[in-house]
């Protein structure tokens, strides 16, 4: 497992207004490909001090290939995956770490999967017309464009996770997303 660290320099948790402070958390941060979730994942994990891994990297090499020949991946190819994830996650758990997590997450019965211990989704939300700009300006990443139809057909949005819509900087979106954990840390939903 692949764990990049992302924090920044001297402790902005308690300056970061996100209500965390002495919370162990995972955030995962999710969508469907090009929403930003690395991008995002990796500047909020940065500004709260926390590690950062993208699940990504957790994927078998049969997948990466379906990926990169543009073909969707099915439940039975997600398996080992979110296995994989799922098990990194306890792992933090069990030792106190908070962790920033970029995964797409798409079904209702993926995030189940992932959600053990402490555990808060951040949904990326964007519409497919945006992606598609996106994608179209992306080089170096295995998914592209091809794969964006079935990505959205497998979309469950999520209820209960902290909804942002994509169309602004990644720094505005980071900030939106601290602004809403500060709110929900406050008031306990």
């Amino acid at each position: 497992m692949q764990i990049e660290s992302a924090r920044g320099s001297g402790s902005n948790l308690s300056k970061s207004g996100a209500g965390l402070e002495g919370r162990r958390l995972v955030l995962i941060v999710m969508g469907v490909v090009g929403a930003g979730k690395t991008t995002v994942g990796a500047l909020l994990a940065r500004r709260l001090g926390w590690e950062f891994t993208d699940a990504d990297d957790l994927h078998p090499p049969t997948n990466v290939e379906k990926i990169r020949r543009g073909m969707g991946l099915s439940d039975a190819d997600r398996a080992p995956w979110l296995a994989a994830l799922r098990h990194a996650i306890e792992q933090w758990n069990r030792v106190g770490a908070n962790v920033v997590l970029a995964c797409s997450a798409l079904k209702h019965a993926y995030r189940e999967r992932l959600r053990t211990g402490s555990v808060q989704f951040v949904y990326l939300k964007a519409s497919s017309e945006l992606i598609l700009t996106r994608l179209g300006g992306r080089h170096g990443h295995f998914a592209s464009a091809t794969i964006l139809a079935s990505q959205f057909s497998d979309l469950e949005e999520p209820a209960g996770a902290i909804t942002v819509e994509v169309d602004k900087t990644p720094e505005a979106i980071v900030s939106e997303i601290m602004e809403k954990i500060s709110t929900r840390e406050s008031t306990g939903r």
